[in-house]
């Protein structure tokens, strides 16, 4: 039996599968510290929601200090803002305010009918080769184009925005040699004067693109340009690598399941509950970061003032306590108290549009295929924050459809 000590996030077994130790530490350490990181880890479903809605026991410095955007790049000399995912208090409810602006329910269900038709076209490919690195084909350019129309990004300026949002990953998750922090570099000057040509253009009051909602002013309240930067790098950072491998990680469940395949398959409307199943079972972002304003005592153990609290979202989603048989992937369960989107002031707010994304891509692609089959080893990531493989090798046969006369 697994314990609590064998639990070591980077360790290539845990990597491979740390469902099998998250439930050890749900057992036996509620709350655990890691010594070798000084991270001290909470896994139940209560209280890591309890740890993510309590931002001003728990606050959002350690996230912020996770997520930063290069220093020294770029075209301006202005100091950089802290990402929204690392800001609390009164700021933080100002840049949501803001931002919400540019993610409501029907600013997201009118990017359906475009979705769709470039998730069919990048369907089109791979059902005609009846096989495919799903990442490259799929998984990976479905995310960054709805990103790049939510933006207003010209369809001719796609390829050079995809590059963008691949050089921010790496500049975040990555040690950049020197070359790519030159690109990289190079990618963030790129951005910076798209988004003044964007403002010198389409800024007046009736231009729907993202960058001229969230400048233009609505109850004094606008980005400043230096916030706009900074939110333009986290969206292409976490908006496009979660739902890649919210994407991915659907589909390695479902070659695993394959009776929910199968309904899937032969009921797509469950298409949407599979989604919720799949961010609960096996969610792209497992672990979030937060820095304990003082002592705190959580599930009997006292956290100290100023230490790295990890609320393992991971772990909490396969809470035996709320989750009949947590470990196995139902499409019928349909969980809608997951936390892979966090929970209170940090509720992820691209939520909808991910739940979006892979609604579409799951629908267009299990509706032309009648099998799937992972035809190489699957390697995760090598990360403490995401889960999914770093490639998805697959067969696939096609539907083939009757002619009517």
């Amino acid at each position: 039996m697994l314990t609590v000590d064998d639990y070591r996030p980077l360790d290539p077994a845990v990597v491979a599968n740390p469902y099998p130790y998250y439930a050890a530490l749900r057992r036996d350490a509620p709350v655990h510290h890691l010594a070798d990181l000084d991270f001290w880890f909470v896994s139940r479903h209560r209280d890591v929601t309890n740890v993510l809605a309590d931002a001003g026991t728990f606050t959002s410095e350690a996230m912020a200090a996770l997520v930063v955007r290069p220093g020294g790049f770029g075209a301006s000399d202005e100091p950089t803002p802290v990402s929204i995912v690392g800001t609390d208090g009164e700021y933080h409810s100002r840049l949501r305010r803001i931002v919400n602006r540019g993610f409501t329910p029907r600013r997201i269900a009118e990017l359906e009918s475009n979705l769709r038709d470039t998730a069919r076209q990048l369907v089109d490919v791979i059902v005609e080769r009846e096989q495919t690195e799903l990442l490259a084909d799929l998984a990976v350019p479905l995310p960054v184009i709805a990103i790049a129309e939510l933006l207003g990004v010209d369809p001719g300026e796609r390829d050079e925005f995809r590059r963008w949002s691949n050089a921010m990953i790496v500049a975040v998750f990555e040690r950049p040699d020197a070359r790519q922090s030159e690109e990289i570099a190079g990618c963030l000057l790129a951005m910076e004067e798209w988004v003044d040509r964007v403002l010198a253009g389409n800024a007046g009051p009736n231009a729907k693109d993202l960058v001229s909602v969230l400048m233009r002013a609505e109850n004094d309240e606008a980005l400043t340009r230096p916030e706009l930067i900074t939110f333009l790098f986290t969206l292409l950072v976490a908006g496009s690598v979660t739902t890649t491998h919210l994407i991915a990680n659907a589909m390695i469940a479902l070659h695993a399941s394959p009776e929910a395949l199968e309904t899937l398959q032969r009921c797509p409307e469950r298409t949407a509950a599979a989604v919720e199943e799949a961010l609960r079972f096996d969610p792209p972002f497992q672990l979030g970061f937060r820095t304990a304003a003082h002592d705190v005592v959580v599930a009997g153990t006292t956290i100290p003032g100023g230490a790295t609290v990890v609320p393992a979202i991971g772990a909490a989603n396969r809470d035996e306590r709320v989750y009949a048989d947590p470990d196995r992937f139902d499409v019928h369960r349909a969980p809608r108290d997951h936390l892979a989107f966090g929970h209170g002031p940090h509720f992820c707010l691209g939520a909808a549009l991910a739940r979006l994304e892979a609604r579409v891509a799951l629908e267009e692609l299990l509706a032309r295929v009648s099998s799937v089959e992972i035809t190489s080893p699957v390697e995760y990531l090598d990360s403490l924050v995401f889960r999914g493989p770093k490639r998805l090798d697959m067969a696939l046969r096609a539907q083939r459809r009757l002619l009517a006369f």
